[in-house]
């Protein structure tokens, strides 16, 4: 098993308990910041699973239906996570106004401060680990899953900070304000998620960065390009190029010099193909 699909799984045991303590401790006390804190950790757990079966497709080897590989399943992936977080911020808001309109009591507020506490620091945990397997892999869907549960971070220490208040306090009107706050920080989550899932399905070219090493190494060379196109597809990357050479250069010298230009840029830039499409200068 691979590094990728041991974190994604990590991900999936860790939401599972977190879960659990939450929508206990939310029972408990009765209070809507930390059930929606609840439903934000059931959209986590949604999102870990759809990111352990994305991970586990994207690194299937190409076949004849897909000589470009599967990586953007993750990318799929990533837009459906965002579209649920979407749909569970709106159901925090509903439940938070609802909770303005009809206040109820919260009970045991230092109990479920304290959860939220617990939460905080093990999403934290995971979440780190997360983005560093995401980053040596350039993995989408555990960055998305990342993104979710440093979110979680914030809007759990938010929740413990707000429980803590209503009890210093005793402004009870705090519970579903936090609430609120929580739901605007997962649809600002949402969007962002959205923006970098959705790109790369558009066949959106590679960074600016990844195209000009790709022409620094022909230009190094001393030759010239034109009609440089690129994509990514989940952690894969493909570019092709036109590359002007001498009309009497012989086949042997061409192929030699095309595989020169394909090695150095692999060496530059990780999971990528390039296709050379050779022209004569004039």
């Amino acid at each position: 098993m691979n590094e990728k699909i041991r974190t994604a799984r990590l991900s999936i045991i860790s939401n599972c308990c977190l879960i659990l303590m939450k929508l206990l401790a939310g029972i408990f006390s009765g209070s809507v910041s930390i059930i929606s804190e609840a439903i934000h950790s059931g959209m986590d757990l949604l999102a870990s699973i759809i990111a352990f079966l994305s991970v586990k497709m994207s690194d299937t080897p190409p076949d004849k239906e897909h000589p470009y590989g599967h990586g953007k399943v993750e990318n799929i992936s990533g837009v459906i996570e965002a579209v649920l977080i979407f749909i569970a911020a709106g159901w925090i808001i509903y439940e938070a106004i609802h909770k303005i309109i009809k206040p109820a009591p919260i009970d045991n507020i230092e109990v479920g401060a304290a959860v939220m506490a617990v939460s905080a620091i093990i999403n934290f945990l995971i979440s780190r680990r997360l983005y560093k397997v995401a980053k040596e892999t350039d993995s989408i869907a555990l960055e998305a899953d990342a993104l979710h549960l440093k979110t979680d971070v914030y809007t759990s220490a938010g929740v413990a900070g707000g429980l803590m208040l209503i009890w210093i306090t005793g402004w009870k009107f705090l519970d579903p304000i936090v609430a609120i706050s929580v739901a605007l920080l997962i649809l600002k989550e949402s969007y962002s998620l959205l923006k970098n899932a959705y790109s790369p399905l558009l066949d959106t070219s590679l960074s600016l960065e990844e195209n000009k090493i790709i022409g620094d190494v022909i230009t190094r060379k001393g030759l010239s390009f034109h009609n440089l196109r690129s994509r990514k597809s989940g952690q894969y990357r493909f570019a092709d190029v036109h590359l002007e050479l001498p009309e009497s250069m012989v086949l042997k010298d061409v192929h030699r010099i095309c595989d020169e230009i394909e090695v150095e840029i692999k060496n530059k830039i990780s999971h990528i193909e390039i296709q050379i499409h050779v022209e004569p200068n004039h």
